[in-house]
């Protein structure tokens, strides 16, 4: 059966401790949520307050978005951002990032409709994009015959070419024709006048499955419409027949789709919020982005330069980040800022908060990045003029600040708890040991004040403490105080008895025999011999005791000498068989010499006892087995019969003073049950033991005396 101690439940219930470090989690938890939940109020705060700046200026969204009813992908163009200016080869190299960017005009785009057109015939990818003051545009055309315009030919229109059309800040409509003589350097001409406009710059280029054109002129040129139109022409024969693929319809200034270039106002605006913390956006009403300003990989709401992680200064940092970072980690998340951001570069901004704040309500939404490494929180707010939504303004953070924050909180929290636990429990493990460690004195000092029969051989030492444990301690020391007494009362009992008996006794027997002297009537004469008969068993009971009582005395005084026992057990069994004539007796005695320190009477003595014992309880015509053999370096004497059997609760006792298991029809003489107290007096005194056991067969009892030999010299 598991047994536990003290120390063992003081550790189990120290485990509870463990409850400290959830306790703190979930409370860091709830702190990250309001954490959360400012971080988002600020967003929204913020989002307000760069509204705030750009209300009631239609200045700034008159040429940006020309309040357009409706927005159409590759009629409307997009000027993106470009990180760094291009360089005009036609190779397109410099737009390999942005190749996710370029829309595809295919059969949708001609300007006769044609459902039986093949791709290969014409079809091209394009795209716009913005750098310092100028506008880059780059063409993927699919064509599968080139016709270049011939060297000596003063027509731009016999062969394939480009068209772009535009209108200017004075919204005057503007046309230009591309016409490649051959793959190079090309410049543009007035569609009308022919006069060439060196100001747009271009590089053709021809490829396997058609040719690559990249352009460029400067932003100060264009108004707010823009279309570009691929003309192809598979033969310069006359009459020149085309196909025509385009943006928008450049016949009509007014069907020309929209160009939107970021505005250069409204980024001036954003620059003085690019200390916020924040990616700050500007959209119109058709959710094209006016401006862009910050990085979210960098923005974390949270001014966090105190908490990123710095090298060890001391032992104690040293430890923290070797072995304690490593263990909290494995139930913390550290914040990611190499994490996939689907917003990086785009013309059009969509969400649920963007669909309220055009709506006129200010709004925030969390998502989570594609790879799972980051949350983002965005807000928007309206922007309004003449109490009209004309765009919006989004902010966006990562939950990065938040939870580094709640890192640094919990590793500073787990820190002081593994701390408390450490303390707490060492402190209880002592706490235990300490009452333990009194309790086992205390018991330790009670078993040696009480010997395996009971009797009280020694006192307990109490203690002055003024806990439960000293009144433990001085109440088990006054109660064997007092055991001592009434046990030292008991065991003398039988020597003041017999010594107080003896002079009755014999008071009583010589009258009786004064009496007996007389001449008796047969009456009388019967009830003298009866009292003589009680007499005389008082007078027995009354030797016993006193021969107990000199055993004890005998013991405390002999003095041990050398014999040999295998001598004095085989002079004994003669003499029993001369005694009892009648009894058979089974011998099994060692032919060698087995000698031992002690008194040989004592074994004597011991050997008359356990004889005269198997003598009462043997069944009659059944023999009394002895036997005496040596075992390593012990002497091994049992002694066995055949009868009744032992009762299993007085197996420990009988060996106890005064314990008889007797029945009354078979005490034909008196008994104290003094008989095996004897016996185990004088194996003790040998320093052996004595032991009852039934037997096997259920059939009678064996007695085994151990004795310990001398150990034979040389």
């Amino acid at each position: 059966m598991l047994r536990f101690g003290l120390r063992s439940k003081f550790i189990v219930l120290s485990c509870f401790l463990f409850l400290l470090p959830w306790l703190g989690y979930e409370y860091v938890w709830e702190m990250e949520k309001f954490l959360r939940q400012g971080q988002e109020k600020t967003l929204v705060g913020t989002t307000r307050a760069l509204a705030t700046a750009l209300h009631e200026r239609p200045a700034l969204f008159d040429q940006q978005t020309n309040f357009l009813e409706q927005v159409i992908k590759g009629r409307d163009l997009y000027a993106y951002d470009l990180k760094k200016p291009i360089q005009l080869d036609a190779k397109l190299n410099d737009w390999q990032n942005y190749q996710p960017l370029f829309w595809h005009y295919d059969k949708r785009y001609l300007k006769a409709a044609n459902t039986q057109h093949d791709e290969t015939d014409l079809s091209f990818e394009h795209m716009v994009g913005k750098y310092g003051s100028y506008l880059y545009a780059a063409f993927k055309v699919t064509d599968n015959k080139v016709i270049y315009r011939p060297a000596n030919s003063l027509s731009i229109r016999n062969n394939d070419y480009i068209k772009m059309g535009f209108k200017t800040p004075q919204n005057e409509f503007k046309s230009y024709i591309i016409a490649p003589r051959e793959n190079g350097w090309v410049n543009a001409f007035d569609a009308t006048t022919k006069a060439p406009m060196t100001k747009i710059q271009g590089f053709f280029n021809n490829t396997d499955s058609g040719y690559n054109l990249e352009l460029r002129f400067p932003l100060a040129m264009l108004g707010n419409k823009l279309g570009f139109a691929i003309i192809d022409t598979d033969s310069n024969a006359l009459p020149i027949k085309t196909k025509e693929m385009s943006t928008s319809n450049l016949n009509n200034p007014n069907d020309l789709g929209s160009v939107l270039v970021p505005s250069p106002e409204i980024n001036r605006i954003l620059k003085g919020m690019g200390h916020s913390g924040s990616r700050i956006w500007v959209v119109d009403n058709h959710h094209r982005v006016l401006a862009q300003s910050g990085n979210i990989q960098s923005a974390d709401g949270v001014w966090a330069d105190g908490l990123k992680t710095q090298p060890p200064k001391n032992l104690w940092q040293h430890f923290e980040q070797t072995y304690l970072h490593p263990l909290y980690y494995k139930i913390l998340t550290r914040p990611e800022n190499e994490f996939l951001d689907t917003l990086h570069d785009v013309a059009a901004m969509q969400g649920s908060h963007l669909a309220q704040a055009l709506q006129g309500n200010a709004a925030s939404s969390w998502r989570i990045t594609p790879d799972n490494k980051a949350v983002i929180l965005s807000a928007a707010y309206p922007i309004w003029i003449e109490n009209k939504v004309i765009g919006a303004v989004i902010a966006e953070e990562t939950t990065n600040g938040v939870r580094t924050l709640r890192n640094k909180s919990l590793e500073k929290l787990f820190n002081v708890i593994l701390a408390a636990m450490l303390i707490g429990t060492i402190t209880l493990f002592f706490f235990a040991s300490r009452i333990s460690s009194r309790i086992r004195r205390l018991r330790d000092s009670a078993e040696q004040a009480i010997d395996a029969q009971g009797r009280v051989t020694g006192n307990i030492n109490y203690t002055d403490a003024n806990d439960e444990i000293g009144d433990l301690s001085r109440s088990f020391s006054n109660i064997v105080s007092r055991l001592g007494g009434y046990t030292d009362y008991l065991e003398n009992m039988s020597s003041r008895l017999s010594h107080e008996l003896r002079t009755p006794v014999a008071v009583v027997r010589s009258s009786l025999e004064n009496l007996q002297s007389l001449p008796q009537n047969e009456p009388s004469q019967k009830y003298l011999d009866r009292a003589s008969e009680g007499v005389e068993r008082l007078a027995k009971i009354i030797s016993t005791m006193s021969e107990a009582t000199r055993l004890e005395q005998s013991i405390q005084n002999c003095e041990a000498e050398p014999f040999d026992i295998q001598k004095v057990i085989t002079g004994c069994m003669q003499g029993y068989q001369l005694t009892y004539p009648n009894q058979k007796f089974n011998l099994d005695i060692c032919k060698h010499p087995l000698n031992m320190q002690g008194a040989p009477e004592f074994i004597a003595q011991l050997l008359d006892k356990l004889i005269n014992n198997a003598l009462e309880f043997c069944e009659a015509q059944t023999p009394i087995t002895l036997s005496l053999k040596k075992n390593s370096h012990q002497a091994i004497l049992k002694v066995s019969n055949t009868g009744p059997l032992l009762p299993k609760e007085l197996t420990k006792h009988i060996f106890d003073s005064m314990v008889s298991v007797r029945s009354q029809k078979m005490q034909k003489q008196p008994h104290l049950g003094l008989g095996l107290y004897i016996v185990r007096l004088i194996s003790e005194y040998h320093n052996g033991n004595v032991t009852a056991c039934n037997n096997t067969d259920k059939n009678g009892v064996t007695f085994t005396v151990t004795l310990p030999l001398t150990l034979d010299k040389g």
